[in-house]
């Protein structure tokens, strides 16, 4: 997260609501617009014919955000977004074209008007999606976290054919709520990572993050590691069942999952190997300082605006690791500073709440130096040349520094996602069919297939 993204963006949220009664009559795209800052951002709440439901923000580059089935009471609609705690409710108009209401994050409630703009839904297409039938077995999964009560985590476990005892990876997701094949913009790239390693002969473990989709627990309120006890609680329970070699478990972490895997292992997680895709290797504080500069540039910026930006991004990141272990004296600093800066005092007070938090504090002042320096097992650490938010040329040089017999490999002109990108920037995403190129399905499968004797 940018401090761009804190003051701007995950406008959608509140708390859950119960399902009432569908609405299926909803069907089709309502559009509207918020006012935040000064700009105009859409909202995009999308709804397919069986009632399914997911939000778009264009501008600020989400899409097929998950949100409940609609729910209709008294002539009210009312749309709910689970992962992120949020809502929108309305009125729906005579003709059932217009919904007149509110949007709610986090205490923060706006106006907004959506427009029915069209009887049907397109889905993009995502050739790589993985259709059966399937040369393999799969088992929905469900195991507890011990060291944190209330949170058991619901997965899929895919299983090559025959008996076993099978090699395996466990697949760890990046910053933000995950569902377990970490569905962005329509992209599933762990469904991808799954199907491929298990037609190699790798059993492969994906799970939902804690408070997402099935898996229970406060995502919320979880800090670095937490998400590192839950990839430690994955492996106890993987390498207990009979027909799965413990000696032969390894971890791949994308983004900040690359984070929480190390973190596992200090905590006892006796990992085979270990692969980081576009996983941090310097501390949060510099990652967050590093991304905000290359989004700005690689949007077209002019160089003094991202000079401008970039410092104001540094003076906020100095204020949260100077005060981490004070929320609110962080919350204070730096609503002090963006209002300093002229920012609306809704926006500075939204975005100092963000970077108050337990996770964004932590993420600040985290640095995985000890952690990647503690492993002794081989290590594949993998980047995309375009990535703009773990650059390539920060972090593949500091794990190299760290962990000098790791193998880094850098891909050219793919970014975050491991897409063949443009700019890289986030806003490709779901504009690029194609989920994970396949320079990277076959650099990683197999180097963990030769690590798994296969």
């Amino acid at each position: 997260m940018t401090i761009l993204t804190a003051m701007a963006a995950a406008i959608i949220v509140a708390a859950p609501v119960q399902a009432a009664a569908s609405a299926p009559d909803l069907g089709g795209s309502w559009e509207g617009r918020i006012a935040v800052g000064g700009q105009s951002i859409r909202i995009v709440f999308r709804v397919d014919a069986g009632g399914n439901a997911v939000v778009d923000s264009p501008d600020q580059g989400a899409r097929n955000i998950a949100v409940d089935r609609p729910i209709v009471e008294g002539g009210v609609v009312r749309f709910v977004v689970p992962v992120i705690r949020g809502q929108f409710e309305g009125t729906l108009s005579e003709d059932g074209r217009t919904l007149t209401g509110v949007l709610s994050q986090g205490g923060v409630s706006l106006p907004l008007v959506l427009a029915r703009t069209e009887a049907t839904v397109a889905i993009a297409s995502r050739p790589q999606a993985p259709v059966g039938p399937f040369p393999y077995r799969s088992e929905a999964v469900a195991f507890d976290n011990a060291e944190a009560p209330g949170v058991r985590l619901a997965g899929t476990l895919t299983l090559p054919e025959g008996a076993g005892p099978f090699p395996a990876a466990i697949l760890i997701t990046g910053t933000g709520p995950q569902d377990r094949d970490e569905t962005i913009e329509g992209h599933k790239s762990f469904a991808i990572w799954a199907d491929a390693l298990t037609r190699r002969g790798v059993a492969v473990l994906r799970f939902d993050d804690r408070g997402v989709a099935s898996s229970t627990g406060n995502f919320a309120a979880a800090t670095q590691a937490d998400f590192g006890s839950d990839v430690k609680a994955a492996f106890d329970w993987l390498s207990a069942r009979p027909d799965i070699d413990r000696s032969r478990i390894g971890l791949i972490g994308h983004s900040e999952g690359a984070t929480f895997a190390p973190l596992a292992m200090q905590d006892g997680a006796q990992a085979a190997w270990l692969v980081m895709l576009a996983g941090p290797a310097v501390s949060g504080g510099e990652i967050i300082q590093e991304q905000q500069r290359r989004i700005a540039v690689a949007a077209g910026l002019p160089a003094e605006e991202v000079e401008r930006t970039n410092a104001l991004q540094r003076r906020a990141v100095v204020a949260v690791a100077d005060n981490a272990q004070d929320p609110a004296a962080v919350r204070r600093t730096v609503e002090a500073l963006l209002l300093a800066e002229g920012r609306p005092p809704a926006e500075a007070a939204r975005a100092a709440a963000v970077m108050a938090s337990d996770w964004y504090r932590g993420m600040i002042v985290h640095d995985p130096a000890e952690s990647i320096r503690s492993i002794r097992v081989p290590l594949l650490a993998v980047y995309g040349g375009k990535d703009v938010q773990v650059p390539a040329d920060q972090n593949g040089p500091a794990i190299t520094r760290l962990k000098p017999d790791a193998e880094v490999v850098v891909l050219p002109g793919l970014n975050h996602l491991f897409q063949p990108a443009g700019t890289g920037l986030m806003a490709e995403y779901g504009q690029i069919e194609t989920t994970l190129d396949p320079s990277v399905i076959r650099t990683v499968v197999d180097w963990v297939a030769a690590r798994s004797g296969l």
